[in-house]
């Protein structure tokens, strides 16, 4: 039981980050309620593109997590990773605003994927001011702020579009990201850490066969979660005009902000390997009922299941793996995860588009349904510690 002094302090920096995760979704958002929209209407890129860009985009925030958390272990130092992720995140979406093509979008989708580097750093202070009894707690009320930002930016961006127009919302969007990275960079103090050894990395080997199993089905789960912008053009291609995909897109982040909370305390009281089986079983749902039903009220209810899938995913499995994970390499293991699950993100969105347009807009679908009955056998063989 940490002291009481201590444990002020600690809530208190959980809630910093809590609140710049919120301002960073205002910005992010305002852009990502448009996005898919906008590559393709817009810029005038097919699907395989849309694939690309994303699946980049989520391989990168892989690779910038696994070298933060490496550099983090081996430095000694977390925050500056963490204020220098939201301030590229901010100046990415001031380039979107002067984009003309979807070569320039690559480009700036990579600088403001690479701001994912505040991730794992950021989730080893907030797993290090935790306890077991809190920890998923912990990680569910900085999901709930960071949807909340969503929800809030999103409908900034229902509000704001037919005012401002593309360039100048992008513009204004990329202001709350810096306020983020100024919160942290003033609020935050981090402590020295005792330099006891030369820290040399993390290799396969230093890890169990336990989260060795995780880390496997994690990348098979990866591999069939492509990216929510297809999930948009589906609402779109049956009947959803474009106006209202903003809308389902709220919906979505609306059910995911309140719903992480719920799931997290649920896993700190049953369990992480059972709210993880839950979050798989709701997206396969959310798969199904896109095959099965193409209705309205069908559509509106596959973006709940999805919306309750990342309420109960995103949160726990940082919770999980931080447990798994041994504690003088918890950041280098935790940014070792995000680089597998986003490495693997490339191929499942690029597949994903390639699939829609060769074999139909169906073939995603059960594509993913497979993967995930897969990942959750396998969930079966890992234990809690």
């Amino acid at each position: 039981m940490p002291e009481k002094g201590k444990a002020g302090e600690n809530g208190a920096t959980v809630r910093v980050f809590a609140a710049a995760s919120f301002l960073n979704d205002l910005g992010a958002y305002m852009v990502y309620s448009l996005w898919p929209i906008f590559v393709t209407a817009v810029i005038g890129a097919d699907m395989a593109v849309l694939g690309l860009i994303d699946g980049l985009g989520d391989a990168l925030v892989s690779l910038s997590q696994a070298a933060s958390g490496y550099a983090s272990d081996r430095l000694k130092r977390r925050k500056v990773f963490i204020w220098l992720g939201y301030l590229f995140g901010g100046l990415s979406r001031a380039g979107y605003a002067v984009s003309k093509t979807w070569q320039h979008l690559l480009v700036f989708r990579v600088f403001d994927r690479a701001g994912k580097m505040r991730d794992a750093p950021r989730d080893a202070i907030v797993a290090d001011a935790s306890r077991h009894g809190n920890r998923g707690k912990n990680f569910g009320y900085l999901q709930t702020l960071d949807r909340l930002g969503a929800v809030s930016g999103i409908i900034a961006s229902i509000l704001l579009f037919p005012l401002l127009g593309y360039q100048n919302l992008f513009l204004l969007a990329a202001l709350p990201s810096l306020a983020g990275a100024a919160l942290v960079f003033i609020l935050i103090r981090e402590r020295k850490q005792a330099k006891l050894r030369i820290y040399k990395g993390i290799s396969f080997k230093n890890i169990d066969a336990n989260l060795k199993l995780f880390l496997g089905l994690s990348a098979i789960f990866a591999l069939a979660s492509f990216s929510y912008s297809f999930l948009l053009v589906y609402a779109n291609r049956f009947g959803f005009q474009a106006a209202s995909i903003p809308v389902l897109f709220l919906l979505f982040n609306i059910i995911a902000s309140l719903s992480s909370v719920p799931f997290g305390k649920l896993a700190d009281k049953i369990g992480r390997k059972t709210v993880l089986a839950m979050s798989f079983a709701l997206w396969g749902a959310t798969c199904a009922i896109f095959i099965i039903s193409q209705s309205m009220l069908a559509i509106i209810a596959a973006f709940i299941a999805y919306g309750l899938n990342q309420g109960a995913f995103l949160p726990v499995q940082k919770a999980f793996v931080s447990e798994l994970a041994p504690k003088r390499f918890r950041a280098s293991v935790l940014g070792g995860y995000q680089m597998v699950v986003g490495l693997c993100a490339l191929p499942s969105s690029v597949l994903a588009g390639l699939l829609w347009d060769s074999a139909g807009m169906f073939a995603p679908l059960y594509f993913s349904l497979a993967l995930t009955v897969i990942a959750a056998a396998l969930l079966l063989f890992v234990k809690e510690k």
